[in-house]
């Protein structure tokens, strides 16, 4: 069963496309407030902590930054050490990672208070971004809300999955996306 991690502060359009994911087959692993919408909208989702065995901590600062997530997302499919290494620590693959950063610059650019910043400064967000564009030959990201419906139109012909065109132009959108952050 492909493994789906969603974690979105922009939530529009997500319960749809987590509806989509789950009709096609997807478990779908989230993190604090999105866990939260899509079980409220009866989504079926395993938290991270869950997942991780491994609680949220520090105010939400410290939640998918684990081996569990990162060598899910990154571990090679092709490659037979990774493989090893994923099955001997009990790695799930993750196939799917849907992100969008805090609105820092929205917050910052607003006349947001240093401390009010510091902590819409997102690090696990990106972490993730850059992880899955860079395994982008297996792993499907989506940073931009506008990408769902493609993402989703290409999981519904493929079998639940997407082409390598749409995964390396999804990557290079969220490698400028975390670019642009930083």
């Amino acid at each position: 069963m492909p493994l789906a991690l969603l974690s979105a502060s922009d939530k529009a359009g997500l319960v749809d496309r987590a509806r989509g994911l789950d009709a096609a087959g997807f478990t779908i692993l989230s993190t604090g407030g999105t866990a939260r919408a899509l079980t409220e909208a009866g989504i079926d989702v395993t938290e991270v902590d869950s997942h991780t065995g491994f609680p949220e901590i520090m105010d939400g600062r410290v939640k998918t930054l684990h081996p569990l997530i990162h060598g899910g997302i990154l571990g090679r499919r092709d490659n037979s050490e990774d493989a090893a290494a994923m099955a001997q620590h009990g790695i799930a693959a993750i196939d799917l990672v849907v992100v969008n950063l805090y609105p820092f610059e929205n917050i910052a650019g607003g006349g947001a208070d240093f401390d009010t910043c510091i902590e819409t400064s997102d690090i696990g967000g990106p972490a993730l971004i850059r992880a899955a564009a860079k395994n982008h030959a297996s792993v499907t990201v989506v940073t931009d809300v506008e990408d769902y419906d493609v993402v989703m139109e290409e999981i519904a012909t493929h079998d639940g999955a997407t082409t390598e065109t749409l995964r390396r132009r999804l990557a290079a959108t969220a490698y400028a996306r975390t670019a642009a952050f930083d």
